[in-house]
């Protein structure tokens, strides 16, 4: 049977896992990568989440493109009801719905780019329009994120992300010495705890002997 202490320690675990399976998968807005290698595969993400988790909704997206040098954009997807619907032949056969599937509840609109060109640079601007069913009446609503997508020859490193594998690398190194310090910290008290209770006992086994010895001379001079 656990100890009471131990019981302390579970209940946050408890109460968490608890909270994790209520959530039944919270929406979370992540912004899109902006930077594509040519001839590669790329993800154009777009989320929206339904702030009100208690009404219930119909959506449906949107997709445009305009060109770094064009000033007007111009549709070239749109996905309602399961159904996917092209706009533009540049993309086709090169497009690729990779958002979710519930009509009832649709959150993240995202797609996917096959054959990536450097034609692709630009805007990509992703609209969600969302019909809030209330009891006695409807509200419609849109939220547009813009996309700026720059296509390259090859994808390089961010120093961001250099520097945060450095710091990672760094934190885990400085952990290590940090145990092996305590560790050895550690081993010599106990060490020494130990030397010293050995002395404590061979001081009053000698002690002890002592005192024998005297009692027997004692009694042999009584004698």
């Amino acid at each position: 049977m656990p100890a009471p202490k131990d019981l302390m320690l579970l209940l946050p675990l408890a109460f968490l896992a608890l909270q994790a399976s209520l959530c039944h998968g919270a929406c979370v807005e992540v912004d899109s990568d902006t930077e594509a290698e040519v001839d590669t595969g790329f993800k154009l993400g777009c989320i929206s989440c339904k702030r009100r988790g208690e009404v219930t909704a119909e959506a449906y997206v949107e997709w445009e493109f305009k060109p770094f040098n064009d000033s007007e954009s111009t549709p070239i997807y749109s996905y309602v009801e399961k159904n996917s619907k092209f706009h533009d032949p540049r993309f086709e056969n090169r497009l690729e719905w990779r958002g979710s599937n519930n009509t009832n509840d649709l959150q993240d609109g995202s797609i996917y780019i096959h054959n990536v060109t450097f034609n692709d640079s630009g805007t990509y601007i992703c609209t969600f329009y969302r019909t809030l069913k209330y009891t006695n009446y409807e509200f419609q609503t849109n939220h547009t994120k813009n996309i700026f997508l720059t296509v390259v020859p090859k994808l390089t490193r961010g120093m961001a992300s250099i520097l945060s594998e450095v710091m990672m690398y760094v934190s885990i190194i400085g952990l290590q010495l940090w145990l092996v310090v305590e560790m050895i910290y550690c081993y010599r008290k106990i060490a020494a705890a130990g030397e010293e209770a050995l002395r404590e006992s061979a001081a009053e086994y000698l002690a002890i002997a002592s005192e024998s010895k005297d009692n027997c001379a004692g009694e042999q001079v009584a004698e």
